[in-house]
């Protein structure tokens, strides 16, 4: 799913209603998620969020993103994607929670995956279709 010509962007992103789209994050070696934020879009090779916590560039996180209902997949566990991926850039200039962006390195398995792009698909379609 790459973008149309003109975007350097490898993947199009999606922007996706931030109240309704939680991000769980742990550092690499930790096991459990211990920091939680919201998304404000997402895409096959990344997503952007806000988290209390800043977390430096080049650090290496595992995610859980639970995808907006609007993106289909009713049951909570069809709604979930586990990814790895590294942060690319922090900014916490603006007082509150910091915004983030992790480019994926690694979906915890091929159905992961899957069902992110699955859910993509239904988006842009929907949004073309308008």
């Amino acid at each position: 799913m790459t973008n149309a010509a003109g975007n350097r962007r490898r993947f199009e992103r999606l922007n996706v209603p931030p109240m309704y789209t939680p991000v769980s994050v742990r550092l690499a070696g930790e096991r459990k998620f211990r920091r939680d934020g919201h998304s404000y879009d997402l895409s096959e090779g990344g997503i952007q969020f806000e988290l209390d916590d800043y977390i430096a560039p080049g650090t290496t996180v595992g995610l859980r993103i639970e995808l907006p209902a609007s993106f289909g997949g009713e049951a909570d566990s069809q709604r979930e994607v586990f990814v790895t991926g590294n942060v690319v850039w922090a900014d916490e200039s603006e007082p509150g929670p910091v915004r983030l962006a992790v480019a994926f390195t690694k979906f915890a398995s091929e159905a992961d995956r899957d069902r992110l792009l699955a859910r993509l698909r239904v988006v842009i379609r929907r949004r073309n279709a308008a």
